[in-house]
């Protein structure tokens, strides 16, 4: 229970930049927040993230027994999938899907419609309602100009080649939705064959498109405060998540070149090396002074 309350005091302190919080503060997005911070800043699993929310639980609860909130706030609340457990394709695996050509139209939609949301982060829902008038020309180039229709949060994003080559594989006169065809449900169920059939054996899910596009956004570059924007995150500390994956790369990435350089820089490698050419050079001397005695003893 102290650690729990350590963990609030330190979440309230270094992510809300305040010291206490009033009750009626305490709602559903901010357990959401602070779920997060416990995996992001202190890099806790499912399990103990859950034993720590529930220790908060405990409190709240007897507030709101006592009439000083009127709905608890873990009414709604669920623990969030542990960071590690979050699928995402590689970049060579996004290459693949697109370059693979299938037979039956229904497998070649479904990829389409993956694709695109890995390259733009939009979600299903954002995908399926996407109308014409939402993609406008600004500054010479095409860009998507909506807001989330889960969350009525404004986002914007430029269409790259890929998006722009899908929309016009399937926009027609007469129709003011883009993908006015696709049904989750239909989508949902032929994507793992779809993604074995190039080659990927993940257990990918729809929604691990957007975790795919906030990796290889943050990976190239971009600032997550952009990457946020474009996800329509209501809170940027929900892509942080992404940030810490993208750490996890680089951190597995910087341990594959320690490996292949330490057969060049290795201090081990060069300690043993001088070993030898010091007993090269020894040998050497022993011959030479034997070779001295030999020719002596001849003369």
């Amino acid at each position: 229970m102290v650690r729990a309350r350590g963990y609030v005091a330190d979440f309230l302190k270094s992510w809300e930049n305040r010291e206490d919080i009033p009750l009626e503060e305490l709602q559903l997005e901010f357990l959401q927040r602070f779920s997060i911070y416990l995996s992001v800043a202190r890099n806790l699993h499912r399990g103990t993230i859950w034993l720590n929310c529930m220790m908060l639980k405990g409190v709240v609860q007897r507030a709101h027994r006592r009439g000083l909130i009127p709905v608890s706030p873990f009414a709604e609340f669920h623990i969030p999938k542990n960071i590690g457990e979050r699928e995402f394709l590689s970049e060579e695996e996004v290459q693949r899907l697109i370059a693979h050509r299938f037979e039956k139209p229904l497998d070649a939609y479904v990829r389409d419609i993956f694709v695109f949301s890995a390259l733009t982060g939009m979600s299903f829902v954002d995908i399926r309602q996407l109308q014409k008038s939402e993609i406008m020309e600004i500054d010479g180039h095409q860009w998507i100009v909506s807001e989330r229709k889960k969350t009525g949060i404004p986002f914007r994003v430029r269409l790259m080649e890929q998006p722009l080559t899908i929309i016009h594989r399937y926009q027609s006169e007469g129709r003011d939705l883009i993908f006015d065809r696709c049904e989750y449900h239909t989508v949902s169920k032929h994507l793992p064959a779809v993604l074995r059939a190039c080659g990927v054996s993940k257990h990918i899910s729809f929604h691990c498109a957007r975790h795919t596009f906030a990796i290889m956004a943050l990976n190239n570059g971009m600032p997550i405060e952009s990457v946020s924007r474009i996800l329509g995150h209501s809170n940027i500390t929900t892509t942080q998540i992404y940030a810490k994956i993208t750490m996890k790369k680089l951190d597995g990435d910087f341990l594959r070149l320690e490996h292949g350089l330490s057969s060049i820089f290795s201090t081990k490698k060069k300690s043993g090396l001088k070993s030898r050419l010091k007993n090269l050079i020894l040998s050497i001397l022993h011959l030479l002074r034997h070779e001295n005695v030999y020719v002596n003893k001849c003369k």
